[in-house]
């Protein structure tokens, strides 16, 4: 049974992936790098094929299939990056690998901690010996309110982290859990742009919800508010949420995705001329936190993502039932 492992990182993925590899009874190929037309063929007579972020085309898709793929898995939650649609008309099975919710919900918690308390700013002047306090008062998460869009497993888990702090906590989703009412009150989407303080994202990116945070909705929030998105940058019009900062309608941002991301994150592009100038601007803001796409990346997750991805191409070859398949 074989499987062809794209974008297997060297320094923490490719020790699990023989590990797992050996006790599921898998013949794996691991390549470094994303699935391109340069290296389709390496996926000739797997059946299984398993990425991270790398965008699947439907020409990515077909010269895979051709090369004997059926099943996709990819070592993410989100899966926005496939196109399904040509996966379903091309007869391909695409699975995720979720990890646990901890990482990505501690990530968000200090990312509003670092907002509110202007942490990045801080961090500069320290770099250069200036220990000057002008321009660095903070605010305190018991003097506010909390939204929390998206009450999954990740928007779940920040609100139970948040419950500790004092705050008001509000939430939105269009299904409400029972759990998520012990430490939030549930609201419509106007009123948590008209109530909340803080805003932090956890949705899946749809085609519905893309840009839920634009200049219409951006105009209804507190002056001042604080965005947070650990999700998925297309949540975000970038341009709006440029121009809401230089307003000062929006009073910080902790960024840890972005808009148009994919090709970008994870290489190091250290010398090279980028074209996405929102995230140029977004990053020389004095109270914009820029990191990338990281929240998810601990010791936990790595395992994790790598042992289900491979567990789940298991199943498929054996024919058998696999909860992580999602279209």
């Amino acid at each position: 049974m074989k499987v062809t492992v794209y974008n297997c990182r060297e320094f923490d993925e490719k020790a699990l992936f023989i590990k797992y590899g050996k006790e599921l009874g898998l013949e794996l190929v691991l390549c470094p790098d994303a699935p391109g037309p340069g290296n389709l063929e390496l996926a000739k007579g797997s059946r299984c094929v398993d990425i991270l972020t790398s965008k699947m085309t439907r020409e990515l898709l077909a010269g895979l299939r051709e090369n004997g793929m059926r099943y996709l898995v990819t070592r993410t939650i989100g899966y926005d990056h496939i196109d399904t649609e040509a996966a379903k008309e091309l007869g391909i099975t695409v699975a995720n690998a979720p990890y646990g919710p901890h990482g990505v919900a501690d990530y968000a918690v200090m990312l509003i901690l670092m907002s509110i308390r202007k942490m990045k700013r801080i961090i500069e002047r320290t770099n250069i010996q200036d220990y000057t306090l002008q321009g660095i008062q903070g605010r305190e998460l018991k003097d506010l309110t909390v939204g929390v869009i998206g009450t999954g497993r990740i928007g779940e888990t920040v609100l139970r982290n948040l419950s500790g702090f004092g705050c008001r906590l509000i939430a939105y989703d269009i299904f409400q859990k029972e759990e998520v009412k012990k430490y939030a009150e549930y609201v419509t989407l106007e009123q948590m742009w008209e109530k909340a303080d803080i805003i932090s994202l956890h949705a899946p990116l749809t085609e519905e919800n893309r840009h839920m945070i634009d200049g219409e909705s951006i105009a209804k929030m507190k002056d001042g508010v604080v965005l947070v998105n650990t999700a998925r940058g297309g949540l975000m019009d970038s341009q709006a949420l440029i121009a809401g900062i230089e307003s000062g309608k929006i009073g910080a941002a902790g960024l840890d995705v972005v808009e148009n991301e994919f090709g970008l994150y994870y290489y190091d592009r250290k010398s090279d001329v980028l074209t996405n100038r929102e995230l140029a601007v977004l990053r020389g803001f004095p109270n914009v936190t820029v990191t990338h796409h990281m929240a998810f990346y601990t010791d936990d997750c790595v395992e994790t993502v790598v042992r289900d991805s491979l567990t789940g191409c298991k199943l498929f070859l054996e024919g058998k039932e696999n909860p992580w398949r999602v279209a």
